[in-house]
């Protein structure tokens, strides 16, 4: 696409083309450097203020440890995830990728785990929220409810998300970047102290004497939800430079950027203070140890001050993560799995406004009902199982390429297939260790997810083919008359002048134009026209929804 297709389209008054033209040259607009930025921040929140305490409930201060395991256990699902995402740059990310190798069965499953996954991670975020918030609020005499917070904080994101605020980013990465330099920053003047002991944390994790390596099994199963935004940044292979190169880099660079933050703060922070620090007065987890650690070490003030920034950076995580597990519902209905409520963009805000309710109401009923300790249990659970498959996906798409002449990745995985069998199988023990909740819940994931497509996607699924072939009969080889009236079919369906359709807009357009078939076969028509699976379609992929445009 060049500079010259561009200006022809402007000449011919094509305004929705040249729109289409620059957004498509905007989308390969991130370097290196943007894919790490972007990675660090869906990685780094409750992964490091909440997470260390449970950790150490289970395996005292050898916590280091479990992080850099559960880091190693990652990184084949990395790897895996960065060559599916080299040749898959569609909406929905894994989902997509494991649609795709296994099938609609399959499909549905793993995207349902992986929407509760998310959710339960944010849900986890808006947890540690609460205990951070409840420092402030006693530091300065003021009595709330902390269920009331966390709902009205709920709320307040699933309204944000709906309204599709656009600063969310340009907000949580400077607060995240301070919050943890700031951390980061104290940690460096401990090791300096006359208090700290580097034998606390290295006997706590290697000493089997003290520590049952079967606990560090456990401990590393349970941060492993703390990695869960590396496989995020593969969903944006398409907005990225030289993909091939900077995507893998970009998602390599940033696992071993956060798992040398991790390992280090939590090392330092166990040698730094004795004793139980990490549990409170009732012998259970804190859910904010980040504060309790800078208060021993520094002061109040200064634990106060790394509070309130830890309740901002968790807010901005937790808004972010709704709206990043409401993707999976969208992309899921676009696959005519899932109810087609669920793929409906608001027409003025440009959001999935049902998927984010949906979302936001199943975050509340976990938030009510769940252990705070069995929300990280069961978010790590499906990640790790998420992961597996991922790792299967390669040696599968490697091995039946005859049958996937599409699967042509441009960055292969090194060391494959062991790479991969190595993944699977520590991430089987890993989920084996974790015991019988996580377990469990892979098993309520399978039975919900084949359920659902019996009881809905079975139904559904199977017409995707249908429709096009009777549209392709009844509207080809248009005359210059018939396109005109589809280009004002186009504009009068554009309620808000945005020079696109939401699937709702799009219905009513066809209506207009008497073409007139079942909601599915509408479904289907649009996602074949929608080719880069946004939610929207222009002037130009509209068109194109009518067969032989060419022939004009």
């Amino acid at each position: 696409m060049g500079l010259k297709s561009t200006t022809d389209k402007l000449l011919r008054g094509d305004i929705g083309a040249v729109v289409s033209d620059v957004k498509n040259q905007l989308e390969r607009s991130l370097n290196l450097i943007g894919v790490i930025i972007i990675s660090l921040a869906a990685m780094i929140g409750s992964g490091l203020f909440v997470l260390p305490s449970f950790a150490a409930e289970i395996m005292g201060p050898g916590i280091w440890l479990a992080f850099l395991l559960a880091a190693l256990v990652v990184l084949p699902g990395a790897i895996s995830k960065s060559e599916l995402a080299s040749t898959m740059s569609e909406s929905g990310g894994s989902y997509v990728y494991l649609e795709r190798t296994f099938g609609p069965v399959l499909g549905t499953i793993s995207g349902l785990g992986l929407w509760a996954s998310f959710l339960l991670k944010s849900a986890f975020a808006l947890i540690g929220f609460r205990a951070y918030m409840y420092a402030v609020t006693t530091y300065f005499d003021v009595t709330v409810n902390s269920m009331f917070v966390i709902m009205s904080a709920l709320l307040l994101i699933t309204i944000l998300n709906i309204f599709g605020i656009k600063k969310v980013k340009s907000f949580q990465t400077p607060i995240l970047a301070f919050t943890t330099g700031l951390l980061i920053v104290i940690c460096i003047i401990q090791l300096f102290d006359a208090n700290f002991d580097f034998s606390r944390p290295i006997d706590g994790a290697i000493d089997v004497t003290k520590n049952d390596p079967i606990l560090l099994g456990e401990a590393a199963a349970l941060v492993f939800v703390a990695y869960a935004g590396i496989i995020k940044v593969g969903a944006i292979g398409g907005e990225v430079k030289n993909p091939q190169k900077n995507l893998p880099s970009g998602m390599l660079y940033s696992l071993l950027i956060v798992t040398i933050i991790y390992c280090s703060v939590t090392f330092i922070m166990m040698a730094s203070v004795d004793g139980t620090w990490w549990l409170d007065s009732k012998g259970d987890a804190r859910e904010d140890p980040v504060f309790a650690f800078v208060d021993a070490v520094a002061s109040t003030k200064i634990g106060i001050t790394i509070a309130f920034l830890a309740v901002l950076t968790m807010i901005s995580g937790a808004l972010s993560g709704v709206l990043a597990s409401s993707r999976f519902l969208f992309a899921m209905a676009r696959d005519n799995l899932l109810p087609q409520p669920l793929e409906d963009i608001n027409t003025k805000f440009e959001t999935p406004h049902w998927a984010i309710i949906i979302t936001s109401l199943t975050m509340a009923i976990c938030i009510v009902t769940l252990p705070v300790k069995d929300v990280a249990k069961l978010a790590s659970g499906f990640q790790i199982m998420v992961i597996m498959v991922l790792n299967l996906s390669v040696i599968i798409l490697r091995r039946a390429n005859f049958a996937h002449d599409w699967y042509h990745p441009t960055f292969r995985s090194p060391l494959y297939p062991w790479l991969q069998i190595i993944g699977i199988i520590a991430g089987g023990v890993l989920v084996f260790i974790m015991g019988e909740k996580a377990i469990f819940g892979g098993l309520a994931a399978v039975i919900i997810g084949v359920a659902t497509f019996n009881l809905y996607g079975k139904k559904h699924y199977e017409n995707r083919t249908t429709p096009f072939q009777t549209f392709t009969q009844l509207f080809s080889n248009p005359t210059p008359s018939d396109l005109k009236i589809r280009r004002a079919a186009f504009k009068a369906a554009d309620v808000y002048d945005n020079n696109h359709l939401t699937l709702s807009e799009f219905i009513s357009a066809m209506k207009a134009l008497d073409i007139s078939f079942s909601s599915d076969e509408y479904r289907f028509i649009f996602h074949k026209a929608d080719s880069n699976g946004n939610g929207f379609i222009d002037i130009e992929q509209f068109l194109s929804s009518f067969p032989c445009e060419e022939e004009e």
